[in-house]
């Protein structure tokens, strides 16, 4: 809630390193984000964090009802995602040359859950989804950026969405790969609007990613692939000291 994206061109390695310091009383954290090829918002970056017992943070998120997906030049899915949640690690970092409020998160996949889209959860023209329809949404990642003074929240996500109907037909995977932004998004065909964190928590997150074709030939006539989808994600985001 796979492909070619708008805003990523490439699997990204979050990686998290600790260093045992030399000088007691201080330790040292590396927080490195890299991939290759080329990307429209650069993830690569090196930052080093000081005294982390007072910088580092847990996060929690939250999916909620009113959520969309919308794939093609199809009507949008009506989509109720309450029950998705995951958990993950936060620091607030000094980059070199530059300083900003911005906490830089990954989240656990293990905890990481989306529900799928069923006839429980999904609308389609204001009728719910056949109940032989459902297409499950996998999270391969889930980590960005998230700034606590302004609500602004970046986080890169990749899944694999599998549509099957019944036990008669399952498609191979469509990877989505795109950044969910409390800010603007815009495709050649898509576009959303996000909602930045509020006291509570609150925000909506939207992304525009481009669907490549797959070995399959019903779902690439059915979906129009390439083409582009457009997830929009009402969350709830809590963010606590570990200190």
């Amino acid at each position: 809630m796979s492909c070619k994206i708008n805003s990523i061109t490439s699997p990204v390695l979050c990686k998290l390193c600790t260093e045992k310091p030399k000088h007691r009383g201080r330790n040292t954290i590396l927080f490195s984000f890299s991939s290759s090829g080329k990307q429209q918002k650069s993830i690569s970056t090196s930052t080093r964090i000081e005294n982390p017992a007072s910088e580092a943070y847990t996060v929690s998120f939250k999916t909620e009802k009113g959520c969309k997906l919308a794939i093609s030049r199809y009507p949008d899915f009506e989509y109720d995602a309450e029950g998705g949640m995951g958990t993950g690690v936060a620091a607030k970092v000094t980059e070199s040359g530059s300083a900003n409020n911005d906490l830089h998160v990954s989240f656990d996949l293990e905890s990481l859950y989306i529900p799928p889209l069923t006839s429980s959860t999904a609308k389609f023209l204001g009728l719910p989804l056949p109940p032989f329809l459902k297409i499950d949404v996998v999270p391969e990642a889930l980590h960005g950026s998230i700034n606590q003074e302004s609500g602004k929240v970046d986080l890169d996500f990749k899944a694999k969405f599998l549509f099957s109907a019944g036990s008669f037909y399952k498609a191979p995977p469509l990877l989505v790969k795109t950044v969910l932004t409390s800010e603007e998004t815009k495709g050649s065909m898509k576009s959303g609007r996000g909602m930045r964190l509020d006291k509570e928590g609150k925000c909506r997150l939207v992304g525009v990613a481009t669907v490549d074709p797959i070995n399959d030939f019903f779902m690439n006539s059915f979906l129009g692939l390439p083409t582009e989808c457009l997830a929009e994600l009402k969350a709830v985001i809590s963010i606590s000291s570990s200190s």
